[in-house]
């Protein structure tokens, strides 16, 4: 980062009150779709609970309320690249020793907003029970496009691109070396970290491994990774329609999702009950509240398109570049998440394993489902890596 840039600014948002009329508006005028007697979810998401959760965000959700609670958290903007990024930094509470930084890469949909239970855990793990010994100095940026962080007008960044972002965010921190972890788009930026920073990175974490790309002989596979691929390839068939609008035409979709808070959400909660530890029923892991600030976020942001738009970006990264293998440390806490587990040859093939565990609760959103969990399998991970990012 050039010397002439300005260093990160405290961020407090806002909002306008006259957006949140319009909003409640919007919500009061819905016209709803017709649907089957008796869909529930099977045809997407039930239209019996939306109705319910867009006549509690009109008039009993308190977004006051939650944006006081997100205010409580540390949070900046930094110019990079060229574009205002938005990061909460949470430094650890009285550390008994060095603090470990690490930067958490969300994935979509969401935001920051995926690591605000389990941060007090990794920044203060003695208040919960923990060794405080274990603590982290904890960083939670927007992707570009997400959230709090500018949207980008030219061309969209792939993960390699905001992997670059997330080591001059944490250069102009401060860190020199630090650990990584995410989920989702954030396994992808986690890990091009872990490739293009390996100097930096003393370890990297994720929550999945990555999907099939595979671009040598398919007869050295081992049986397992060749079931793993037929049930991912059975998975995208069944369940990633999404993800072909995302990377096709993401542009057609943003126009009603950006002027619907009813369609809006329609998309993403019907992601969050197929993608948790729920057993579907989405309210066994996200209170209304928590589901309307997340989808409030995006709403308030206007980032659902640009959101969307970095899975074209993702689709055009070269399969020379998805299949190098990471040599940095790499742990790998396989939840339950809605693609099986990939085996362990797999994991062994694409990166230098050195820890796996499958938990047994917690899904696609583990550090908001299950914040101790995640935080203890972070905690477990790096522990034999703080003295080489902090000695």
């Amino acid at each position: 980062m050039p010397e002439t840039s300005p260093p990160p600014e405290p961020f407090t948002p806002r909002a306008d009150p006259a957006a949140l009329d319009d909003l409640r508006a919007r919500l009061r005028a819905t016209r709803w779709p017709d649907a089957p007697e008796d869909a529930g979810w099977a045809l997407g998401t039930d239209l019996d609970y939306l109705r319910e959760l867009v006549a509690y965000w009109a008039d009993g959700f308190d977004w006051a309320a939650q944006e006081a609670a997100l205010a409580r958290l540390p949070r900046f903007r930094v110019r990079l690249g060229g574009l205002g990024i938005h990061f909460a930094h949470v430094k650890a509470a009285a550390p008994a020793g060095p603090a470990l930084p690490l930067v958490l890469c969300h994935g979509w949909p969401d935001s920051f907003w995926r690591y605000t239970k389990v941060i007090p855990h990794l920044t203060d793990p003695g208040a919960h029970g923990a060794d405080p010994a274990d603590a982290f100095d904890v960083v939670v940026p927007d992707m570009p496009g997400y959230g709090y962080s500018d949207r980008p007008t030219s061309p969209p960044l792939d993960s390699v691109a905001v992997a670059g972002l997330w080591a001059e965010l944490m250069d102009v921190l401060g860190y020199e070396r630090f650990g990584a972890a995410g989920g989702d788009v954030g396994s992808r930026v986690s890990r091009y970290l872990a490739l293009d920073h390996p100097d930096r990175v003393v370890a990297v974490h994720r929550m999945d491994g990555s999907l099939p790309v595979f671009t040598e002989d398919a007869t050295d596979l081992t049986p397992e990774e060749r079931a793993w691929f037929e049930n991912v390839m059975a998975w995208g068939a069944d369940e990633a329609a999404y993800a072909a609008m995302h990377r096709t035409k993401p542009q057609t979709a943003a126009f009603g999702l950006n002027d619907s808070p009813a369609g809006l959400a329609a998309w993403i909660v019907e992601k969050l009950r197929a993608w948790s530890d729920c057993d579907g029923d989405i309210e066994r892991r996200f209170t209304k509240d928590e589901i309307l600030t997340n989808v409030t976020l995006y709403w308030l942001t206007g980032t659902i398109g640009s959101s969307m738009r970095m899975y074209q970006a993702n689709a055009a990264i070269p399969p020379a570049q998805q299949a190098r293998r990471v040599e940095v440390p790499s742990g790998f806490s396989l939840f339950r998440e809605p693609v099986a587990r990939p085996p362990r040859a797999w994991l062994e093939r694409t990166a230098n394993v050195v820890r796996v565990t499958e938990p047994e609760r917690g899904g696609h959103f583990a550090p908001f489902e299950e914040p101790e969990l995640y935080a203890e399998e972070l905690r477990a991970f790096f522990r034999p890596y703080r003295a080489a990012a902090t000695g």
